[in-house]
């Protein structure tokens, strides 16, 4: 079945539908992973997003239970420039045109994804619509424009739990310092549309978890009794959810505080910072990140359009611990006086490399510390 991707700024791109059809609007983006397709699927940051696929291949290795970061995909369309049609790898369960046509995903094949990423690299990820109903690029260019933009709306709404829950799972065959039997810190996770490998991690490193919704006030927080608090990832501008902001400002220097992406934008604008959007973001798991400190050169997996402005910190309070080597962006910061740390990668590795793992047992010390 033929389909028509049309952007905003009027360029047109065509492709051949392998997941249901229909008609979708959303941000056009693109991913420079090689592997990990299933995990950038159900990633909640892509809530609002087209996705494109730089690797020319995808879903060769089909879909499986473990790989799941939430209960369903979260993005709006899916773009490759060739669906597999073999599915190959033993712990497969089903081919991915099979699971996005299962969870109503439209997604495109044939598409000249090599045009589309230098195209919105060059210009920025903009609005577009794709669809399998009206090829008319004139209508579909029209639909575009009239689209609402990702800072319209408010997309962690969508995405975070409704109701408090408790995590206990780590990673299937992995345990760290936090071993069944041993000391279990209480940590309350602010769901913003948390990957469950985050929640894995956290266990790993010795953790036991309470998710609460992106607005829970900072005093119910506080009568959960927690050890330390984790604001999650999250889709779109940080700037639509200001009471998350409000909450955890009131938290700073009454529990140790760890944000990631979308939590490291918020927790910057409740030390006072401005959020800027970047023209085409970080999207892929080989972004190479600068410790100030050590000089250590971290790659890390990313997927962001908004960032904290290193300008509108106060630099008598925060500290910029971490800068992307490909832009000079903010990628880490640390208050100077209470225990509060973020970073605006993945430091999970779901999908991605491994090199800063370690911030979660970082983040147990220094909850340690101040529980001693």
């Amino acid at each position: 079945m033929e389909a028509m991707l049309a952007l905003e700024d009027g360029t047109i791109f065509t492709g051949r539908s392998f997941g249901v059809p229909g008609e979708r609007t959303g941000e056009v983006v693109f991913n420079t992973s090689l592997t990990g397709y299933q995990e950038v699927l159900t990633d909640p940051s892509y809530h609002g997003q087209m996705v494109a696929m730089t690797a020319p291949q995808i879903g060769n290795t089909g879909v499986n239970d473990e790989d799941m970061e939430a209960g369903r995909p979260c993005l709006e369309a899916f773009l490759v420039r060739e669906a597999s049609p073999v599915t190959s790898n033993w712990r497969a369960r089903q081919s991915l045109g099979q699971f996005l046509r299962e969870h109503d995903v439209m997604a495109v094949t044939e598409v000249d994804t090599r045009a589309l990423t230098r195209h919105v690299r060059a210009f920025g990820a903009m609005k577009a619509i794709l669809s399998t109903e009206d090829l008319s690029p004139e209508s579909l260019v029209a639909k575009a424009q009239a689209a609402p933009g990702i800072s319209a709306r408010n997309l962690v709404q969508d995405v975070s739990c409704r109701e408090p829950y408790t995590w206990e799972a780590g990673m299937p065959g992995e345990w760290g310092p936090g071993t069944p039997g041993g000391q279990r810190r209480h940590i309350v996770v602010y769901d913003c549309g948390v990957k469950r490998s985050i929640l894995c991690r956290l266990v790993e490193a010795g953790c036991r978890l309470t998710v609460v919704p992106w607005n829970t006030p900072a005093a119910d927080v506080l009568a959960l009794e927690p050890d330390g608090i984790f604001i999650s990832n999250g889709p779109g501008d940080p700037v639509r959810v200001p009471e998350l902001a409000e909450a955890v400002g009131e938290l700073l220097g009454k529990r140790p505080v760890f944000g990631i992406c979308l939590g490291h934008q918020v927790l910057g604008m409740a030390l006072g910072s401005r959020i800027y959007k970047l023209r085409f973001g970080h999207h892929g798991g080989n972004q190479p990140v600068l410790d100030l400190a050590s000089g250590r050169v971290w790659i890390t997996a990313q997927n962001h359009n908004f960032v904290v402005d290193p300008d509108a910190l106060d630099e008598r309070e925060v500290e910029v611990t971490q800068i992307n080597l490909n832009d000079r962006t903010v990628e880490g910061m640390r208050h100077r006086r209470w225990p509060v740390f973020s970073v605006q990668y993945h430091p999970e590795a779901g999908p991605g490399p491994h090199d800063a793992t370690a911030l979660f047992n970082e983040f147990v010390r220094m909850v340690d510390e101040c529980k001693n």
